[in-house]
């Protein structure tokens, strides 16, 4: 025992002594590394000083300096993944008016009814559950198969539909989605009547908020294996998506495809998917005059797998002037109620998706912020080396390492707890029902918001009306007469 205890001891003074002398030299190591930088950083002349890179910075952002670095390295387009980092206009300027006495908050334990349905119109009108829905994310061209089969589990476990977007129609995500949109994009894969009619809505893709209606070209090299057959590839150099629809050379040819389409699959809702421009009245004027079930209008903080910066920062109009003006003009045409209104791009909070509802969204596509919802702490597996994207999409290096079944998990819990949060507000505002929250539950802080939304600054009183405060005195009267009559 005393010479275990002794071992024991020995061992425990050499570890500390070992622990003095490299605190020692470590500490005089990095003073002698620390002196002569701050030396050289003193003395040497601007331009052969490593401090013109921090001046040089400051002009110009890091994220310019290492996107040019790239152009430099690849002299082609780069793409940037999950869309602009620039900060726009958005729901911040706009904050809940809280039930108080005028309108009591409802009570804690109510239920709330927070279901949507796309195409009321429509001879097989689509009800969903929840108003958040995964927005079009394509198999091959975007994300791997199990991210496709995640994201189709987690949106079937909360009664809400997820999107094919422009990749190859998977088969698993047709048998794990409760409720799915066929995408019916400009490629020329996946369009089969017998696939077409497997949709529970269709919709057709025109423009996106990350892409405008700009052309995609894929690297062959980057779609290999299922997604290639599925596709029904040959030996193209690049997988392309045009910019326009063969269907398609004039404004009324879409008219036709949505004729088309709605007889193919017998009556389920058909809409259309398009970026936001300056000039979006008239866009949505075609989408009228075509008789389309819902429109979903993407705006420029909309994300995708992989985009030219220049698009994803300077083209399409944000998503709150995107959103405005479409319920405007809606609004002004007299088909509000008849066409389903989606709005894309950009939600990452339940108080953002709620505002959008309330401004005259009827439901929320939802896309990065489910990407990284799903991928929740498996990230670990990928960071610091990689960036998470390995395991997600189609091409990844990790994406044998991804656990669809957690990220489904991931995903359910993420939109519940989203819904739950609504839900909590909802009461807040004294209402029980979704499609009871409106304009007058908002209230802007600043003049853009104000006059992009029209809704009124938070500094103009409101004024209560004449039958407001007739029937609140009223009934204080008629109580007071039948105290006096008892008595």
């Amino acid at each position: 025992m005393t010479f275990l205890i002794g071992s024991f001891m020995g061992a425990l003074i050499a570890i500390v002594f070992s622990g003095v002398l490299i605190l020692v030299f470590s500490r005089t190591l990095i003073q002698w590394i620390v002196g002569r930088f701050t030396k050289r950083l003193m003395n040497e002349r601007y331009p052969e000083n490593i401090w013109e890179m921090v001046t040089a910075l400051t002009r110009v952002p890091p994220r310019t300096a290492i996107e040019n670095s790239l152009r430099s390295s690849e002299g082609d387009v780069i793409e940037r993944p999950f869309g602009s980092p620039r900060k726009f206009l958005n729901f911040d300027g706009l904050i809940f008016s809280p039930a108080q006495l005028a309108v009591l908050p409802a009570p804690e334990f109510a239920e709330v009814d927070m279901r949507i349905t796309i195409g009321p119109k429509a001879k097989k009108p689509l009800s969903l559950e929840i108003p958040i829905m995964a927005g079009g994310m394509g198999y091959g061209v975007g994300v791997s198969e199990k991210t496709k089969i995640a994201i189709a589990k987690g949106t079937a476990a909360v009664g809400t539909l997820t999107n094919t977007g422009e990749g190859g129609f998977l088969p698993e995500e047709r048998q794990n989605a409760k409720y799915l949109i066929v995408q019916y994009h400009s490629g020329e894969w996946s369009k089969e009547p017998n696939i077409l009619r497997q949709a529970d809505a269709i919709e057709i893709r025109i423009g996106q908020g990350a892409t405008a209606g700009a052309a995609n070209f894929t690297p062959a090299e980057y779609i290999q294996g299922r997604a290639r057959k599925i596709m029904k590839l040959q030996n193209e150099e690049y997988v392309v998506i045009p910019s326009r629809h063969e269907e398609i050379q004039k404004p009324q040819d879409l008219r036709k495809l949505v004729d088309k389409l709605r007889a193919l699959t017998e009556g389920v809702p058909i809409g259309v998917k398009i970026c936001a421009s300056a000039k979006m009245e008239a866009d949505l004027e075609v989408a009228i005059f075509s008789g389309v079930d819902f429109i979903s209008i993407d705006g420029g903080q909309a994300g995708y797998k992989g985009s030219p910066p220049i698009l994803e920062d300077d083209f399409g109009l944000p998503t709150i002037y995107a959103l405005s003006r479409a319920v405007q003009y809606l609004e002004k045409r007299q088909v509000k109620e008849q066409i389903t209104l989606l709005s894309g791009g950009g939600f990452f909070t339940p108080s953002d998706c709620l505002k959008a509802i309330a401004l005259g969204a009827d439901g929320v596509y939802m896309g990065t912020a489910i990407l990284w919802a799903m991928t929740h702490d498996q990230v670990t597996k990928a960071v610091p080396w990689e960036p998470p994207t390995e395991l997600l999409f189609y091409p990844g290096s990790l994406t044998e390492e991804f656990n669809e079944q957690e990220a489904a998990i991931n995903l359910k819990n993420f939109f519940t707890s989203f819904v739950e949060e609504m839900k909590v507000a909802i009461l807040a505002l004294g209402k029980t029902s979704l499609c009871q929250i409106g304009v007058e539950d908002l209230a802007a802080l600043d003049d853009e918001t104000s006059k992009v939304t029209r809704i009124p600054l938070v500094s103009e009183p409101y004024i209560p009306t004449k039958e407001f405060t007739e029937s609140l005195w009223a009934s204080c009267n008629d109580e007071r007469d039948a105290s006096i009559s008892r008595s």
